[in-house]
């Protein structure tokens, strides 16, 4: 797995390590995840921090948002996420990657159990969340922004610049990191589990090699393992955007942290208080995730 590609004939170029193939891949894979995935995003974002009856339904919302915005306004905030996610996504990759080749060696031979899997993929999580924070950030400010002149962020850096002074430096931009990282490293974990554990069984009962998979399957494995990811933490996602949106100012701001958004949030508008925006992220995410997926494998074939 850690093998060097050889260098092309005529000794140009760099050969490249395992690891770096692994952030290549999983970059290309972010990138694409964010240009199919974000109109539904944007629309689930808005549904999660509103005030309750503000959008009768996630096609109400959508509808609103293209009256207002047109078009273009379901891409709002897309540079920070196509950058960030890549980034992101590269993490993510290059992390599991790294996991699974650690357990790999203990396992001496055999296929990694369920649990080996999952722990790669909550250790990729919380690797991700590093910049997965800041970037869903500054994304989320972006994309619920009031559409009124004069804006309140003028594009991805006024935004952070505005973060770091109005929230007290570093914690206005990594504001709700604890459930980011509650997020990602129980969601990730089944996300990566859940698509490592088809593929195992598919090449088990097929007999082929991973490089021999077809597209279609991995597109299919990777909206199961986007199911998985959503199913598992989607409460947790809802908070953490509905702190993303709070206030900067400690005096002005509607929650004191994750526990008290939790319990807010299950007072005022019970068990759908914690589901809002759900159909949409339903809808994306076996587009989006299987996307991120077989732009993975695909990359990696070429590179390899």
């Amino acid at each position: 797995m850690s093998e060097l590609l050889s260098p092309p004939a005529d000794g140009a170029g760099l050969p490249l390590t395992q690891t770096q193939k692994d952030l290549i891949g999983g970059s290309i894979g972010g990138m694409t995840q964010v240009l199919v995935g974000q109109p539904f995003d944007i629309v689930k974002v808005r549904i999660q921090t509103a005030p309750a009856g503000t959008y009768a339904s996630p096609l109400d919302c959508a509808t609103k948002l293209l009256k207002a915005d047109g078009p273009l306004g379901f891409y709002k905030g897309t540079l920070t996420p196509l950058l960030g996610i890549g980034a992101c996504v590269s993490i993510q990759f290059g992390a599991l990657e790294g996991a699974k080749r650690f357990f790999a060696g203990r396992a001496k031979g055999r296929d990694l159990n369920l649990g080996e899997l999952w722990l790669s993929g909550a250790f990729a999580g919380v690797a991700n969340t590093v910049v997965a924070n800041p970037v869903e950030h500054i994304r989320i400010r972006l994309q619920t922004q009031p559409a009124v002149i004069p804006k309140l962020y003028n594009g991805p850096l006024d935004c952070a610049v505005k973060l770091y002074k109005q929230g007290g430096g570093l914690k206005g931009i990594f504001k709700a990191q604890v459930p980011t990282i509650w997020r990602d490293g129980v969601g990730y974990g089944c996300y990566f589990m859940a698509y490592e554990a088809l593929v195992q069984k598919h090449l088990k009962s097929t007999g082929i090699k991973r490089e021999d998979i077809s597209p279609l399957w991995a597109v299919t494995y990777g909206a199961a393992a986007g199911y998985a990811l959503w199913f598992s933490i989607y409460p947790v996602d809802v908070i953490k955007s509905k702190l993303q949106t709070d206030s900067l100012d400690s005096t002005k701001r509607t929650y004191k942290g994750m526990i008290d958004c939790t319990r807010q949030t299950w007072r005022s508008q019970g068990i759908k208080g914690f589901l809002g925006g759900l159909a949409p992220t339903l809808i994306r995410s076996p587009f989006a995730n299987g996307a991120t997926f077989v732009a993975f494998e695909l990359a990696m074939r070429a590179m390899n």
